[in-house]
């Protein structure tokens, strides 16, 4: 098999933590990031474009911003569909105060808003933990989804009261708004997620995300030894806000040009929740693989039955594809906590001793 690291010696300490220690590892990454910079922008379809790759991208880089928070500081949230929201709202303010700013740089901004509420809602967690805190976190995606809807300021006084994309272009190409062609806002979604979920992988890598995970096992020791509650809850809160802030400016912008209140509210939260769970607590991997699959599954469920000559009513699908992801989470929890990110490392270490696994 070609996937050893036989011969591949380490000189030193940073070539041995590095995120990518195999060199087989570093070549594949590569060329398929190159591929999908290239490739779905060429020749994949509209629909594909924007049914399928835009949304898994925007729900991954708000995956990536969950699992920072439940996953390695195990600080449980279900406010993800509100904090999409303040970046959403924060984002639309923005462009249309201050019109001559990049876009990109609204993105940064409307996250960084997004973190500020995050710090806010995520000072319970430091007297309540577990149970106690979803139901914190729940009432801040609430009270959030009823602040954007009654406080007519934040839809710039729109009687529709729905917040609309306009058009911005990056290095002269037109990426946001009715003009915008949906390879051009692929490559920016992209372009983001790729950039934040390295920026993710090494933070969790350092001292934040060693202190995070101190918290996450044993809140008590992690004290004891020097880890400081305070700072390193609400920082992860801050940090996962950011990501679901700019997942949910990405959303309105990038993926469905406009949107009202109920485009975030409790249905979004529990979705990037069950993206995961099945993708895998702890793994910026698993982020992208739960969000993959939760976004794939329901096309397939819609269209396997025509593939075998079936004609279901669209409710019943629609409570089959309900049945399979209830059924699935229930699989990862009981099965394997760890999701889809464990599968592949378990297939990733028996490739390595091929051909001899155990």
């Amino acid at each position: 098999m070609i996937y050893r690291e036989a011969g591949q010696f380490k000189t030193s300490y940073a070539a041995d933590q590095a995120v990518f220690p195999i060199a087989q590892d570093r070549v594949v990454v590569g060329a398929f990031l190159a591929l999908a910079f290239v490739v779905p922008p060429a020749l994949a379809s509209e629909y594909w474009l924007q049914a399928v790759l835009i949304p898994f991208l925007v729900y991954a880089m708000a995956a990536v911003g969950l699992n920072l928070l439940t996953g390695y500081a195990g600080q449980v949230s279900l406010g993800t569909g509100g904090f999409m929201a303040v970046g959403a709202y924060a984002a639309f303010k923005l462009t249309t105060a201050f019109p001559g700013v990049s876009i990109l740089v609204v993105f940064v901004l409307a996250g960084v808003i997004a973190a500020a509420v995050g710090i806010v809602f995520g000072l319970p967690s430091l007297r309540i933990k577990g149970f106690y805190l979803a139901v914190a976190t729940l009432a801040a995606q609430f009270f959030l989804i009823w602040l954007f809807n009654k406080v007519a300021w934040f839809v710039n006084y729109a009687p529709s009261g729905t917040i609309t994309a306009p058009p911005r272009t990056v290095l002269g190409v037109m990426v946001t708004g009715p003009e915008a062609t949906a390879a051009a806002r692929y490559v920016v979604a992209l372009a983001l997620v790729v950039v934040f979920a390295v920026v993710a992988k090494n933070l969790v890598r350092g001292r934040v995300g060693r202190s995070w995970m101190a918290i996450r096992d044993r809140d008590i020791a992690a004290e004891i030894i020097g880890v400081r509650p305070l700072r390193t809850k609400l920082l992860a809160f801050a940090i996962s806000s950011f990501y679901c802030g700019i997942a949910g400016a990405e959303l309105v912008f990038l993926f469905l040009g406009s949107a009202e209140t109920q485009a975030f509210d409790i249905n979004q939260s529990f979705l990037v929740l069950f993206m995961v769970i099945v993708g895998g607590l702890g793994s910026v991997l698993g982020s992208f693989l739960g969000a993959a699959f939760i976004i794939l599954m329901p096309i397939f469920l819609t269209n396997a039955p025509h593939v075998i000559g079936l004609s279901l009513p669209v409710a019943l699908l629609k409570q089959i594809e309900l049945m399979v992801f209830g059924g699935l989470i229930l699989f990862f929890l009981i099965i394997e906590p760890h999701g889809l990110a464990r599968l592949w490392q378990i297939a990733k270490e028996k490739l390595r001793l091929w051909p001899f696994p155990h």
